[in-house]
């Protein structure tokens, strides 16, 4: 059976130290170039490869240039990562991939976009979005993150699970309630316009936006799971773990099918682009023109008489012969002035016309009865 992968946003650490605790200890893939101490043992990790700070002097790039440059290298040996956890996926069930901390960095960059394609594509996937719960409590905060998670939601295309962390600072509850009733974000909004009156930062056009976006959420948040977890107590990780089951199943049941379909359709359409590639090539080539030349010399020599005769298989190979048979006398027709007798210069038309026929026949009818004709007069 194939292992379930977990694409982590944060607190990677923690889950695989909780694993660890269920005697399941998970495969584990580090893939934040710039972090100094990774407080896990990482199977794969992509400092190994690709040395960050190098990556900064070589290229002249700031910290997050310098991280996708990184993902970038590391994304052209995806494909060994890929052999490597398909050899080991006999011995555990879980795959955490740690991203960096950066989301923009991975998410919306062409080496994340490869990254997360090829665990995807061979392993049920799942996406781990982590909010900070203590950070949320406002309501224009807490949307900030929601369309967030709803933009890596439609750009990664997988099943997501929205995990409040730091539930040991703050309880998630209020999050969660606010997710289900509309009318308590509401309240909670009005609430917090209030408080910004009162402190002279209020802006009616946000309150406005944040209201609109909470109302477009709704179906979004219908398509989450949600849980509540503390990195430093541990305490979630089990609802997490189950969340993480019933998305496996989900990808399995519906994204599956979906990406079969988007990758045969990809595949289809790269199909027609080579072949209107290689047509475009052909005709450059003049090989088009070659073959229109070669059906018209075939349809040409249809009309010989030759190729027209019916014979049997091999008989003459459709080349008309004189008639040899004994005693049948050729018969020339003359112009009516003529007598009849045959002198030197009629003699040398015969003989001429002899020549052009027998040439005709060496030539396998390749000329019609009017080349001929043109030949005689020569």
């Amino acid at each position: 059976m194939a292992p379930q992968t977990v694409l982590c946003i944060g607190m990677a650490g923690k889950l695989n130290s909780h694993l660890y605790s269920k005697e399941t200890p998970p495969y584990v893939i580090n893939l934040d170039p710039a972090v100094l101490k990774v407080p896990f043992g990482a199977n794969i990790d992509i400092r190994d490869s690709v040395k960050y700070k190098k990556v900064m002097e070589n290229y002249n790039l700031g910290p997050n240039g310098a991280i996708v440059t990184s993902l970038n290298l590391f994304s052209t040996k995806i494909d060994q990562v890929i052999s490597l956890v398909e050899k080991k996926s006999d011995k555990f069930k879980n795959v955490i991939v740690d991203t960096p901390g950066q989301i923009e960095c991975f998410i919306w960059s062409a080496s994340g976009a490869i990254i997360t394609e090829a665990f995807a594509s061979t392993f049920p996937t799942v996406i781990a979005y982590i909010v900070d719960t203590p950070r949320n409590s406002s309501p224009t905060t807490f949307i900030s993150n929601m369309l967030y998670a709803c933009s890596i939601l439609y750009k990664t295309k997988l099943p997501m699970i929205i995990v409040f962390n730091k539930t040991d600072v703050k309880k998630a509850d209020f999050a969660k309630e606010w997710m289900k009733d509309f009318e308590t974000f509401q309240e909670a909004l009005r609430a917090d316009e209030e408080l910004n009156n009162e402190n002279g930062s209020s802006s009616g056009y946000m309150n406005s936006l944040v209201n609109s976006m909470s109302l477009m959420l709704e179906e979004f948040y219908s398509q989450l799971d949600v849980v509540g977890v503390s990195s430093y107590t541990g305490e979630g990780f089990d609802e997490f773990l189950d969340a993480v089951d019933n998305k496996v199943d989900e990808y399995n049941k519906y994204y599956k099918a979906e990406r079969e379909q988007i990758l045969k359709e990809k595949d289809e359409k790269e199909k027609k682009q080579k072949e209107k590639s290689l047509s475009h090539l052909m005709k450059d080539l003049g090989i088009d023109e070659q073959n229109k030349r070669k059906k018209a010399a075939k349809k040409d020599e249809i009309n010989v008489l030759s190729d027209t005769e019916s014979f049997e298989e091999g008989e003459h190979d459709g080349i008309v012969l004189p008639d040899e048979e004994e005693g049948v006398e050729r018969e020339y027709t003359f112009p009516e002035d003529r007598t009849g007798e045959i002198n030197d210069e009629e003699e040398e038309i015969q003989a001429r016309y002899q020549e052009a026929y027998e040439q005709v026949a060496k030539e396998a009818g390749s000329k019609t009865a009017e080349n001929i004709a043109k030949y005689i007069r020569q």
